[in-house]
């Protein structure tokens, strides 16, 4: 329905450009989640918060205690009610969002992302929120990924929806997660049961590959399941020249570890991969670092690739540990697994928008790399007998992802909101 879309454009930039200015990382997205919620709320979802929301326990990679502390007053005096925070506790961030019809018709489920990153945005002029003034005012957090647009157009799918409901048939579940940076969000919705009646599962990414406004894919390949791991070495510290036959070197433990890891011999069925993203260790250059930290990431074409590669990588660990005499402790902090694309769907979304005004070119299927959680969600649905796929929303990238610089162009918020509708349009859903 090009009308409504054109009558919502301003809308969505302004959604966007307020929840850009506000990023909040994984499983503290407190006011982001309270933001989101007023919304739905005033367009007459039923919305789902805290443990009606998420497993507490099938979550990964929780922050720190008091990071969570510190936040949740943050939030508070942000303006967010006291009765969300207390169901929020503890970050139980992210929430469901459901709209029964009542009238006979699928179960379609959609899913945005909500989290930022660790990232301390550019203040170049050149830079659109810098020069249009919506930055970042949390300080080396920012939203590099296009989760401030996902939100955005999962606000825009929500708003059609209530605004034709006497057209729309079936059930509709929005899933607006936490944490998906780092593969710990979606398992702990997914396992929550909410994905098992679905009939139909929609999720997607702007940007990813650069394509022109207007051009979409239907489906993508690509995507791996990884593991996401921290390491802590412990050894014993030391005073380097009087008494370093009483040390255990903790460090030197790290980085046998990092240098060994990269020569795990790569598997004869798939791909694979493994990086050491950050190592620190010791305090000062006459002591025997007696401990060290690393956080890892193994990934693989298959689950079964992924496994081999976590576990050459636990085997690797642990030796370097027994050869420096020092102890290792392995922390899983997240976790993905690989999806396939419901190919079927791709002939409903090109039919779908043969009508669209904002949709020039649909690509039947993208080629990606990376790692995404929704895999959790689509391998449910699946498995349910559901359809599911994950698609891209063209944009020009000036900056790759996980860059400072990092933006996309704007315009590609109608065109994902109209995909999503003709959609709903062209499904089952409409009389």
């Amino acid at each position: 329905m090009t009308d409504f879309v054109k009558g919502i454009e301003a809308k969505l930039i302004s959604w966007r450009r307020s929840f850009h200015q506000y990023p909040e990382l994984g499983f503290m997205e407190y006011v982001t989640t309270y933001r989101l919620g007023k919304e739905l709320e005033s367009l007459g979802f039923t919305i789902h918060i805290g443990e009606e929301a998420m497993d507490r326990d099938a979550r990964l990679g929780i922050p720190k205690e008091e990071d969570l502390a510190a936040h949740e007053k943050e939030a508070a005096e942000a303006g967010v009610e006291e009765s969300w925070l207390r169901k929020m506790q503890g970050g139980l961030t992210g929430l469901v969002a459901t709209w029964d019809t009542g009238k006979a018709g699928d179960h379609v489920a959609f899913r945005f992302d909500i989290d930022a990153l660790p990232i301390k945005e550019t203040l170049d002029g050149a830079h659109i929120p810098s020069k249009e003034g919506f930055l970042s005012v949390n300080n080396a957090v920012m939203h590099a990924c296009g989760h401030d647009g996902h939100m955005t157009i999962g606000l825009g799918v929500a708003t059609y929806i209530s605004e034709h409901q006497e057209a729309v048939k079936g059930k509709f579940t929005l899933f607006f997660q936490p944490a998906e940076e780092g593969g710990r969000g979606a398992k702990a919705m997914t396992e929550k049961g909410w994905l098992d009646d679905v009939d139909y599962f929609y999720s997607g990414h702007i940007g990813i590959q650069s394509l022109p406004v207007g051009t979409i894919a239907a489906t993508t390949k690509g995507f791996l399941a990884s593991s996401k791991i921290n390491v802590t070495f412990t050894g014993v510290s030391s005073h380097a020249g009087m008494n370093p036959e009483l040390g255990r070197n903790a460090l030197l433990a790290a980085s046998a570890a990092a240098t060994n890891l990269y020569a795990i011999p790569r598997h004869s069925e798939g791909i694979t991969r493994i990086n050491v993203g950050k190592m620190v260790a010791g305090s000062g250059r006459n002591i025997i670092p007696g401990d060290a930290y690393m956080e890892i990431e193994t990934r693989g074409e298959t689950q079964e690739i992924n496994i081999y590669m976590l576990n050459e990588a636990a085997r690797i660990i642990k030796a370097a540990a027994d050869m420096h005499q020092v102890t290792c402790e392995i922390t899983p902090v997240g976790v993905t697994e690989e999806m396939i694309c419901s190919e079927e769907l791709i002939h409903t979304i090109k039919r779908a928008c043969e009508s669209s005004e904002y949709v020039k070119e649909v690509l039947p299927v993208a080629q990606v790399s990376g790692s995404e959680d929704a895999s959790f969600m689509m391998n449910r649905v699946q498995k349910h007998g559901g359809k599911a796929t994950y698609m891209l929303f063209g944009t020009e990238l000036k900056y790759p992802h996980h860059n400072p610089a990092f933006d996309f162009q704007e315009g590609a918020l109608p065109v994902a909101l109209e995909t999503f509708v003709k959609i709903i349009e062209g499904g089952s859903q409409i009389d």
